[in-house]
């Protein structure tokens, strides 16, 4: 591996060891540790050496930190340093042993034996080794991922790409599964639906909620038919109605109108399913993109104002009559308003910023559900548990049950 700095490795150690881990070793593109403990060198015999070598693949394939059995019993993870595509090396989080499984030792050692470690000092470096959760295990594997970055300032664009794909295709994976497990399930989705809630992600800017909609249409579209001209054809027509309605409501997106036919020859021009879901996410983002530089409803005043005080006081108790003050128009006139401009009522909006608000503190993970609902602005937790079954079609606990590997 390219050495890390040893002052961004020093802090990294330090920062691994503050939060309750294992120090972290560096790694070789070949799954060798530079520098393996003194009473452990046997850690680098080949097997254990081609094992984390495979696992670092796995990383990079999946964009995240991988956990892995180095050998029965004995649990390790690591993280790639990358810049760009190009991976320098990595980093190994440490051993443990798993809590569930304290009775491996003796298989654990006697495996290290068969990989060529002397019995004893594989005994005597195991009874050191500390016994973890899982839920530990996957939290040290998370930080030491977010510290690397963060420390070091690489951009390792492959692994964000990576990860997005990974991300995509379990989204559309679980929603075909939900699916064939439901009622009709053969049958071609409501597409207008999901095309006019996609146009209101689109609209408050809420880009992992519009990538979890186009991923669930993407899922009914191939279980419809997985053929591809068919796919293509579908996808085409959904990116139609967005570019349609984009220009529709301000003139100032007509270049739309251009990139619109250079993303069809991209559609037609992908062969696979996957490489396509790739390319239409890509689309959505460069989409979005061009969104927020021109801006949706610019071209109606009005609704334009609703949009910007819900997005800045959503956590707060918006009400009727000090939208109809911001904008000066009635309460009744106002609400018809919106709901024609948007294809959304005022409480839609804001019960759906809300919602999305919340999805990224349970991504998070650091508040309880009454925490989060006090912050949003629900009125109590089993609301604000009514409100998100309803939009997200689950608990909030199993949503983030759901964001465990």
């Amino acid at each position: 591996m390219e050495k890390l700095s040893q002052h961004a490795f020093r802090l990294l150690v330090r920062r691994c060891r503050s939060a309750g881990g294992l120090a972290p070793r560096e790694l070789t593109v070949a799954g060798e540790l530079t520098t393996p403990p003194k009473d452990a060198a046997f850690l680098n015999l080949p097997l254990l050496t081609h094992t984390r070598r495979d696992a670092l693949g796995e990383s990079v394939r999946w964009g995240e930190p991988y956990v892995f059995f180095l050998a029965p019993g004995l649990m390790s993870w690591v993280v790639p340093v990358m810049t760009g595509d190009r991976l320098l090396g990595g980093l190994s989080g440490g051993e443990i042993i798993p809590d569930t499984d304290p009775g491996e030792r003796r298989a654990t050692v006697n495996y290290l034996v068969d990989a060529g470690a002397p019995r004893a000092a594989a005994d005597a470096w195991l009874r050191q080794v500390p016994a973890w959760s899982q839920t530990r295990t996957r939290e040290a594997a998370e930080f030491l991922f977010r510290e690397t970055y963060q420390v070091t300032g690489l951009n390792p664009e492959l692994l964000h790409r990576n990860r997005d794909n990974a991300l995509q295709q379990r989204q559309i994976a679980e929603a075909i599964q939900e699916k064939k497990d439901g009622a009709g399930g053969a049958r071609l989705p409501g597409m207008l639906h999901g095309e006019q809630m996609l146009l209101s992600l689109v609209r408050v800017g809420d880009l992992p909620g519009a990538r979890r909609v186009l991923n669930e249409m993407l899922a009914g579209i191939f279980l419809y038919s997985p053929r591809m001209p068919l796919i293509q054809a579908r996808v085409i027509e959904m990116l139609g109605y967005l570019v349609r309605a984009a220009v529709e409501d301000n003139p100032m997106l007509e270049p739309l109108l251009e990139r619109h036919l250079a993303w069809i020859e991209q559609i037609v021009a992908t062969r696979d399913f996957e490489p396509l879901c790739e390319r239409v996410r890509n689309v959505l983002d460069e989409f979005m993109d061009a969104i927020r530089v021109q801006g949706f409803n610019r071209s109606n005043r009005h609704v334009r104002q609703v949009l910007d005080h819900l997005a800045a006081h959503y956590r707060e108790s918006v009400t009727l009559d000090e939208l109809a003050k911001v904008t000066g128009l009635t309460r009744f006139h106002l609400s018809r308003l919106v709901k024609a401009v948007t294809g959304r009522s005022i409480p839609q909006h804001l019960r759906g910023l809300r919602i999305q608000a919340a999805c990224r503190l349970l991504e998070d993970g650091r508040k309880g559900f009454g925490e989060i609902a006090f912050t949003l602005g629900f009125c109590d937790q089993s609301y604000f548990i009514r409100q998100f079954r309803e939009v997200k079609g689950v608990t909030p606990a199993k949503y983030r049950a759901s964001l465990q590997p």
